[in-house]
């Protein structure tokens, strides 16, 4: 290795950049055009009840991994809290885990650029439009982290802008009838079956559409292995970034209740066609009275897309990175160039993200829920290890006689945090296709598509500790004192 190649990534990324990453992260498709249909389908009551209850959830998780990223900030986050405090073969299926389902997501997002383009340009072919996108967030990510941050920045600052802008326009709307109307206001919200329409079933439906909305709240504790001055700017993120994701999600969905019915058949159009015209934020501008509302929105979804996708390469490229470092993954991508960007480990997992670029032999749509149903429930593996993780690391730390007053940031409310957030994640996760084992016929095609990550993630779990006699890290000898570093390891 040359003089000029370093071998630690740089913390470079500011509590803003934190911010921004998640946020870029974590509002994308679930928000934009996910929210109309999960209305229809549960009813306002049934979609905003889901909505809270998956909030109160992620501000367990984020708590949790506020604790666990002070205390230990590294791009490996998932992976090294599995490996240090539950067992070396969790730790390895956690990071396998956490790079497959943003690398497919990646492309899950680019295929989605497709449909928004089409909307401008119906006779070229999405393909290019993916390919083209696809070279734009791997240009970013090739730049240096501060370049990224940046980019990231400015890209999560427009979604912001235009989520704020539609929250006032709605409150507006909703102010406009309660002076004219006021009976009238909450007319929607018991309109024929409302508030809760659909039961049970629907419920859980919402709540893992929900919760695949927020995935990408995680991000801070990868990008807490970049950031400067971690014991201070994580905390200060993980404060923000709840509040701020919650607080849009829940008026945004309050709104949309409010303002359209919930049979209204183009919400469920909306995301069945994947039309953006029928996206349930361009109906409200419309019924505003704003004609350029369809073309706004489009360049708003279009951005709010390639950000999620430039975070989602981003965390992956870094998780591949912190992996082959710790000799989890072939070695070849723990080599950082010369400016401390993981370049190989980008070529891998840009070469994933490629997947998008199927839809140059097999229709968009079918591509989309392909790869959809590949990522499938990835997301929530990684949200039960964090709260497995949590729970044994403050277990761990009481055991050996540390102080709780010394950590740089205490989760709230422990052990009840962690517990409800695992219990209520392993429901959703579990029940999520349960009408499948029901009826006449078991149907293990819907089975299979739906549970697929679980058996193959404990296969690897399972496999690693067989092949390597890997026991669970004890309470007494878990390695629980603080990594604060410069380089960020």
């Amino acid at each position: 290795m040359s003089e000029n190649q370093p071998t630690h990534l740089k913390r470079q990324l500011g509590a803003r950049h934190l911010n921004m990453i998640a946020i870029g992260g974590s509002i994308g498709t679930g928000l934009f055009l996910a929210s109309g249909s999960t209305i229809a389908s549960a009813g306002p009551g049934g979609a905003l009840l889901a909505y809270s209850l998956i909030g109160i959830m992620i501000y367990f998780l984020m708590t949790s991994l506020g604790e666990l990223a002070t205390h230990n900030p590294t791009s490996g986050a998932f992976f090294t809290y599995g490996n240090k405090y539950v067992d070396k073969g969790f730790g390895f299926a956690l990071g396998w885990n956490y790079w497959y389902n943003w690398a497919i997501t990646v492309a899950f997002e680019l295929v989605a650029v497709q449909f928004i383009m089409k909307f401008w340009f119906p006779d070229i072919a999405g393909f290019w439009w993916s390919l083209i996108f696809l070279g734009i967030i791997f240009s970013i990510n090739a730049m240096t982290v501060k370049s990224f941050g940046e980019s990231e920045f400015i890209f999560s600052l427009i979604k912001v802008i235009a989520i704020i802008a539609f929250i006032v326009l709605g409150l507006f709307m909703i102010v406009k009838i309660m002076l004219s109307e006021p009976s009238a206001v909450f007319a929607n919200w018991h309109y024929k079956d409302a508030p809760f329409v659909g039961g049970l079933q629907a419920m859980i439906g919402v709540a893992m559409i929900a919760g695949f909305s927020f995935q990408g709240t995680e991000m801070v504790g990868v990008a807490a292995g970049e950031s400067k001055s971690p014991e201070k700017t994580i905390p200060l993120a993980i404060k923000q970034i709840f509040w701020r994701i919650l607080l849009f999600y829940i008026f945004c969905i309050f709104i949309i209740a409010t303002l359209i019915h919930y049979d209204d058949p183009l919400l469920l159009q909306a995301a069945n066609d994947n039309n953006i015209a029928l996206s349930p934020f361009t109906l409200l501008y419309e019924k505003a009275g704003l004609a350029f509302a369809a073309g706004l929105m489009n360049a708003v979804i279009l951005t709010a897309v390639l950000s999620a996708g430039n975070s989602g390469l981003y965390s992956s490229t870094r998780m591949l990175w912190n992996m082959a470092k710790s000799d989890s993954a072939p070695k070849i991508f723990a080599r950082l160039d010369a400016r401390g960007v993981p370049m190989n480990a980008l070529y891998a997992t840009t070469l994933v993200a490629a997947l998008c670029l199927l839809t140059y032999f097999i229709s968009e749509k079918e591509v989309y829920f392909w790869l959809l149903n590949m990522s499938g429930m990835c997301g929530f593996i990684v949200w039960l290890g964090i709260a497995v993780c949590h729970y044994r690391f403050r277990k761990g730390y009481i055991t050996q006689g540390y102080k709780l007053s010394d950590l740089s940031y205490k989760a709230k409310l422990f052990p009840l945090g962690p517990l409800f957030a695992f219990a209520l994640c392993l429901i959703i996760t579990l029940g999520q296709n349960y009408q499948a084992f029901i009826g006449h016929q078991i149907d293990w095609k819907g089975i299979i598509a739906t549970y697929i990550t679980i058996p193959v993630f404990l296969a690897i779990w399972i496999g690693y500790k067989i092949k390597y006699k890997t026991q669970m890290v004890s309470y007494e000898d878990m390695d629980v004192k603080p990594m604060i570093k410069d380089a960020a390891d």
